[in-house]
């Protein structure tokens, strides 16, 4: 891989290489320690963030690197004052690998064309890759495999998580099934579905809409959710979608349709409530933790192999 764009375009070898990696990361972090000696990676955000600041910076000190943490809010970046192109062909002489975290889709994808440094998408408006490689991590660890399981994701399903979610699912032969309400600006475009399923079915899984929770969940391994409201969503939808969502709350009770030992995931932030009830994000299911301690041995996982591949 030269770049991390989007799980659709990766390979089921890169996916599940990245997965092993992250593994091997996790258990052995000594023997990875030299891998960005006398190495900057440059951390570009338009959009807020914690997990992913933090991962991404901590992760290079551990790799023996220095990350920069900058701010698009008060750059000349993409305001009208220097084009995109321009300003990451600059990036490119002062730094060896730059991780951007953006509103749109589009600007990343101009970011990697004029970059001649690997450029690893931190999340955009359509995909958010590196959270889904932990989430297949943290699977791994839990259920011992991947292919063969089966994924319920309950919600809000036109979003970058979703759409990482099928791809990711379907490169690593995991059958996934969205749960969500009927309505085109809450369920996931006929498009990414075309194109997970394309995938899956090369690799022996099946992909899903059901606008029904209840059939979503049915003997899931993994149970997923993500916020009802996201950053760009402004507050005066919150009730509106709300009342569109509540049927797709993942609580106690609909965790009883889903395996025994099935096992309930949201990538955070989480709101008590409203996507899932306290008793199950705080109950003995829920992994929510782990998965975010695992973003940073995936996106380790991800700056080892693209510096290694560059």
């Amino acid at each position: 891989m030269k770049n991390l764009l989007n799980l659709r375009d990766c390979g089921s070898e890169d996916v599940l290489g990245l997965v092993e990696l992250a593994e091997q990361v996790k258990q052995h972090p000594r023997n990875y320690s030299h891998i960005m000696v006398d190495k900057t990676l440059l951390m570009i955000f338009e959009k807020p963030s914690l997990r992913t600041r933090l991962s991404f910076e901590i992760g290079a000190y551990q790799l023996g690197g220095q990350a920069i943490y900058y701010d698009m809010s008060t750059s000349p970046m993409g305001a009208g004052k220097e084009s995109i192109a321009d300003s990451i062909r600059v990036v490119s002489r002062f730094n060896d690998i730059v991780m951007a975290r953006l509103k749109n889709h589009e600007d990343l994808l101009e970011m990697a064309e004029y970059a001649t440094i690997p450029v690893i998408n931190a999340l955009t408006d359509f995909s958010h890759p590196c959270q889904v490689l932990a989430d297949l991590l943290t699977i791994s660890e839990k259920k011992g495999a991947l292919k063969g399981l089966k994924l319920a994701y309950l919600g809000d399903a036109n979003n970058n998580v979703t759409h990482s979610l099928l791809f990711g699912c379907a490169q690593c032969g995991i059958d996934i099934a969205v749960g969500c309400p009927d309505d085109p600006e809450l369920r996931t475009s006929e498009k990414v579905l075309e194109d997970a399923c394309a995938i899956a079915g090369k690799n022996g899984s099946k992909v899903e809409m059901v606008f029904d929770a209840d059939a979503a969940a049915a003997a899931a391994d993994v149970v997923y959710t993500d916020s009802w409201m996201s950053y760009h969503i402004p507050k005066e939808q919150q009730a509106e979608r709300e009342r569109k969502l509540r049927p797709y709350q993942v609580d106690a009770d609909l965790m009883k349709l889903a395996k025994n030992d099935a096992i309930f995931m949201n990538c955070l932030p989480a709101m008590r409530g409203f996507e899932q009830t306290a008793e199950v994000i705080d109950g003995p299911q829920s992994v929510v933790f782990d998965e975010a301690e695992n973003r940073l041995y995936a996106q380790k996982a991800v700056i080892i192999s693209l510096l290694k591949d560059g």
